[in-house]
């Protein structure tokens, strides 16, 4: 049968699975320090944007099974599916078992080295017949511009070149390849020990197309394999979970764009929260409080060149602005491009329908203009850590620090949107206080520390200030807990930063009823929600899961409680909700699919932490 007339037959598209969409979990993630795609278990990328995390997307199948285009590669056979890492790598591995032979795809995206910039953006994709003989199928069908562009197919001689208006693409093939329409297909047959090679590269100016021979992927995968190894070699971590921590490692630096240091908080957009619903964000950015937290997940393990060059990013692109007139919410926003950037404009893309139909599909993120006074915190106490456990900071970061922290000694007691983004109005958050106050109270210990010159007395009036004012106002009689706002009843996951940021002691009595409280109301079998949608409208239509990073926190507040069983308990139990790689999303529904975008790297970093905390404990 001619390839055209298995096209006509249907035999590319909709075999696989009962649905147009895998479930996310079903999912592993390769990338380059530059950009990421997701490979899924029946071999498809659905999800891949060229050059970079913020670029359009090439493939986005996950986001519209018709429209969004995607890179298929299978058996052509019925056959079951495995994957996994490749060793202490991101090299990803999916494996096919049919009744006439075993073989693999092995994934990879090839690490350019000592470059802060990249123009050949290589993805390789290598198939192997490791038993018995597999016929196997691929179909490339890339849609440029989120799907919105069109574009011409040229072949030749074993490669063809995707030309759109706005980037080019060029793939090689080891086996005969056929242009169908704007695809191009191939169907090809490997015996045990034979196979075969596609290469995708970014082509155009000085990048023309190269051919990818198997000796050259081989030479790659060797090279690809051991800087991951290398790299990850570095970490410190030897405790009870240490595959886990390491994969959560590994994922963190996916998740690092390398020409800037700058760490993304998820390399996906619009994986909805839930099915239908409206929660459908843009992650592909830098949230000053998810990198903060990942500069400590960093260091806990090792890794202080990631701190560092983070700490480069906020040098040369997140600039303290002195006057209100230049920023109204405050000295600095909340999130910002990879490059630094500051306008992160959100627009719907109505041609896509969505992940099973939650629509809209957003790219930007308008979040980008809200006031959230707890990033301060984070960033102050990154800073603070790595002075501590990294390098000690320049004199021009004190300056900075310095003048955030006056900054927030003036500006603390006003609502804002909070941690959750919530787009139902300003309150004053516990949360928000709780973290002006980290940031102030860090600053003095940094001052003192390191004999640097500090306006104490006025941050030292502060920093007691919002200590009143939360034992006061954030303090509920009637709940017995620390509450979501001021002198309100609503509870909230984020108050479980208390004990962790060193506010309050984790055994002080207070504290242990909120935990309590926070067990009967907001925790689910280890999973924690972070509030009641219902009792605190946060302006969105919907309901959400648990959330991983809150669960996370749950564990280390239960540990520093000296509740250890129950710490560690909740722990494993938490472990089983993992994807088959150790990928966690954003959140976990009812059944414990995973929801949100995914991988998540606040969720990853928070498991980290927990690990790191209650390994150390448990001795």
């Amino acid at each position: 049968m001619t390839i055209e007339a298995k096209v006509t037959a249907g035999a590319f598209s909709g075999e696989v699975g009962a649905t147009r969409y895998l479930p996310v979990a079903d999912h592993g993630l390769i990338g380059d320090l530059r950009s990421a795609a997701l490979v899924g278990t029946n071999g498809t990328i659905d999800w891949y944007c060229c050059p970079r995390f913020d670029a359009p997307s090439v493939f986005a199948s996950i986001l519209d099974a018709d429209r969004g285009g995607s890179f298929e590669l299978a058996a052509d056979v019925p056959a079951r599916t495995k994957q996994f890492y490749f060793p202490d790598t991101n090299v990803l591995i999916t494996r096919f078992f049919a009744e006439d032979g075993v073989g693999e795809i092995q994934d990879f995206m090839p690490i350019v080295d000592d470059s802060r910039e990249a123009d050949r953006h290589r993805l390789i994709r290598r198939v192997v017949c490791v038993r018995g003989s597999l016929p196997f199928r691929a179909r490339v069908a890339p849609r440029f511009e989120y799907g919105a562009q069109p574009h011409t197919v040229h072949a030749q001689h074993g490669s063809a070149v995707f030309e759109s208006p706005s980037l080019s693409l060029a793939l090689t093939s080891s086996v005969p390849i056929e242009v169908a329409g704007p695809d191009v297909w191939s169907l090809f047959k490997l015996h045990e020990g034979e196979s075969a090679v596609f290469a995708l590269d970014r082509v155009g100016g000085d990048v023309a197309p190269r051919f990818c021979p198997l000796s050259e992927a081989e030479q790659q995968f060797n090279a690809t394999v051991g800087y991951w190894r290398r790299w990850l070699s570095q970490s410190r971590y030897r405790g009870r979970w240490r595959e886990m921590v390491h994969r959560s490692a590994l994922t963190l630096k996916l998740l690092t764009y390398a020409p800037t240091g700058a760490i993304i908080a998820a390399p996906t957009t619009s994986l909805p929260e839930q099915i239908g619903g409206e929660r459908n964000w843009d992650y592909r950015y830098v949230w000053i409080r998810d990198a903060a937290f990942c500069v400590y997940a960093m260091l806990r393990l090792g890794f202080t060149d990631e701190a560092e060059a983070f700490m480069d990013f906020l040098s040369e692109h997140v600039h303290l602005q002195a006057t209100e007139a230049a920023r109204p919410t405050g000295p600095l926003q909340i999130m910002y491009g990879i490059d630094g950037r500051h306008e992160l404009p959100e627009r719907e893309l109505s041609h896509l329908e969505g992940y099973r139909g939650s629509a809209p599909v957003r790219v930007g993120n308008n979040a980008v203009n809200q006031l959230q006074l707890d990033i301060y915190g984070a960033l102050v106490d990154s800073l603070y850590l790595y002075d501590k456990w990294g390098q000690p900071i320049s004199s021009a970061h004190w300056d900075d620090i310095s003048e955030l922290v006056d900054w927030v000694c003036a500006h603390w007691d006003q609502p804002d949107e909070g941690i959750w983004e919530t787009r139902g109005g300003r309150k004053n958050f516990l949360y928000s206080r709780l973290m002006c106050w980290v940031a102030i109270e860090r600053a003095m210990r940094l001052a003192q520390h390191r004999g640097l010159p500090a306006d104490t007395v006025r941050w030292g009036q502060a920093r007691d200030a919002i200590y009143r004012r939360i034992m006061r106002h954030g303090w509920s009689a009637e709940r017995h807990a620390f509450v979501q706002y001021e002198d309100g009843h609503v509870l909230d996951a984020s108050v479980l930063m208390m004990p962790l940021a060193k506010f309050i002691s984790p055994t002080d009595p207070k504290w242990l009823a909120t935990l309590d409280a926070l067990g009967e109301d907001l925790v689910s079998d280890s999973l924690v929600y972070r509030y009641d949608p219902q009792a605190s409208p946060d302006g969105l239509r919907g309901e959400e899961g648990t959330f991983s990073i809150c669960s996370f926190w749950y564990v280390e507040a239960l540990t520093r409680a000296g509740r250890l069983d129950e710490a560690r308990l909740a722990f494993e139990k938490m472990l089983t909700y993992a994807n088959h790689l150790g990928l966690y999303a954003e959140e976990i529904g009812h059944t414990g699919e995973q929801r949100g975008n995914f991988p998540q790297a606040f969720t990853h970093l928070a498991l980290i932490s927990a690990a790191f905390n209650l390994d150390r404990t448990l001795g």
